[in-house]
């Protein structure tokens, strides 16, 4: 039982699960759920309990039952005790006090990520300003490669998201031509495939394979079919990058997903049997995206910020290349309006940095939240200031296939141009020498820009 006065009124809060939710910024699936405060006064009571609550608390207390949950089993039996000994002593609001102070360098937070769980990261955000996410995620740094190199300070990479409502390879040829005219694709080239078969993957998988060979592009591709029908491109040789996969933070809403961590292993072995990269070899792509859980009826009760947090251990076990929260994408039973998609974005971007993984994030709406382009317009300048590792390229920011709204190449380049930003250096390297850009990083004209690549077509 935990409690704390607000006034002349005591709140009591029966287990931690309670007092996690209970300290969530107001968001409409916690409410959905049954699980949100019945009042500001409530809320205020939670995030004063829980900033008083010991670190070490979330170590002998499990939000979801440890012998029900093989998420709550990867959380507890892989903890680093010896990585969590600086910070073991500290409550949640110390904790809050120490990442914002100069002692939390990049250097130490890396060391400290294995020592935290999911929980501890959605407590102490759940107590943070959108400053605080912005400053602390800021100083994270988490570095990964297969044919470039993604996270490095001062760069901001993108995923080209080149769909096609009838995966026709005219139109995603040409999304993807218009994307990397514009700077766009270091992360990957990752189509989402209007139907998931392993006929349709594997030429999807083909052709773009054949589009980066020809023009010798430092990146990676990926069709984000269902882990399953690429593990069956595998087997019938199709050249697979990266392996796919949307995640979540507990047992039963991944098998809702019709995965569960073996088969994720599985996966990833299977992927790295290829030697397809030649930089490094982080095989992995994950999705994720709160309310996740509760749409598949698998929350335990748990706020869905929280178990969205959850989603990053499954992810850290696996190395990946690139993790991204589809922030809005879920739509607004789960993140009513831009104010509650924008509080989200930071805290998943925060979250998912703090525990180790290069975090990305689709900035999006559906059309029917309380949402436009200039929410997403402050939540990708917000995340780029906080260190984003990626963001999405969709032409247009209009995904013709998916039906929702994102981020475009243009929406790129003006984070890219605002802070300073650049591509990943391989990745920038070719764009110079294909003609794209100058050697300060400025895109050249359009017609100079796409001589060198319909030269290659040719």
């Amino acid at each position: 039982m935990y409690a704390h006065t607000v006034g002349a009124v005591r709140y009591h809060f029966q287990d931690l699960r309670t007092l996690l939710a209970k300290a969530t910024p107001r968001r409409s699936g916690d409410q959905l759920a049954g699980v949100a405060a019945e009042s500001a006064e409530e809320r205020v009571a939670a995030q004063m309990a829980l900033a008083e609550l010991p670190l070490k608390v979330f170590l002998s207390e499990a939000v979801v039952p440890y012998e029900d949950d093989e998420v709550t089993r990867l959380i507890l039996d892989t903890h680093d005790s010896a990585a969590f000994r600086p910070v073991a002593h500290l409550t949640v609001g110390g904790f809050r006090e120490w990442l914002l102070s100069f002692d939390a360098t990049a250097e130490r937070l890396a060391a400290l990520a294995p020592g935290l769980t999911p929980e501890m990261a959605a407590a102490v955000s759940k107590i943070m300003r959108l400053q605080d996410l912005v400053l602390a995620a800021g100083k994270c740094r988490v570095v990964t490669r297969f044919r470039d190199t993604i996270g490095l300070p001062g760069r901001l990479s993108v995923r080209l998201q080149p769909n096609h409502p009838t995966d026709d390879p005219r139109g995603i040829g040409a999304a993807i031509l218009d994307g990397l005219l514009y700077g766009s694709g270091d992360a990957v080239i990752g189509i989402n495939p209007a139907t998931d078969n392993p006929k349709s993957v594997i030429m999807l998988l083909e052709m773009v394979d054949q589009l980066r060979e020809r023009w010798t592009i430092p990146t990676q591709s990926c069709v984000l079919a269902h882990v399953t029908t690429t593990l069956e491109a595998i087997r019938r040789g199709a050249p697979v990058d990266l392996v796919f996969q949307s995640i979540a933070g507990t047992e039963a809403a991944n098998r809702s997903f019709g995965v569960d961590l073996a088969l994720l292993a599985e996966a990833r072995q299977a992927a790295l049997s290829l030697r397809r990269g030649t930089l490094g070899d982080n095989v992995m792509y994950f999705e994720t995206g709160q309310g996740s859980a509760l749409s598949a009826d698998a929350h335990h009760g748990v706020d869905q910020q929280t178990c969205e947090a959850r989603a990053y251990a499954v992810a850290r076990r696996f190395a990946p290349l690139l993790v991204n929260s589809v922030v809005g994408f879920i739509g607004p039973e789960y993140l009513y309006d831009g104010k509650q998609i924008l509080r989200a974005g930071l805290e998943d971007h925060f979250c998912g940095k703090l525990l180790g993984l290069p975090m990305g994030c689709d900035v999006c709406y559906t059309n029917h939240a309380e949402a436009d382009q200039d929410d997403m317009d402050a939540l990708l300048t917000l995340l780029g200031a906080a260190g984003v590792t990626y963001v999405m390229g969709v032409p247009g920011a209009d995904d013709v296939m998916l039906g929702y709204q994102s981020t475009s190449f243009h929406d790129t380049l003006y984070l890219r141009q605002l802070l300073g930003l650049r591509p990943a250096p391989e990745f920038e390297a070719w764009l110079l020498a294909m003609g794209i850009v100058d050697e300060d990083g400025r895109l050249l004209p359009a017609g100079r820009r796409a001589l060198r690549l319909l030269e290659g077509m040719r």
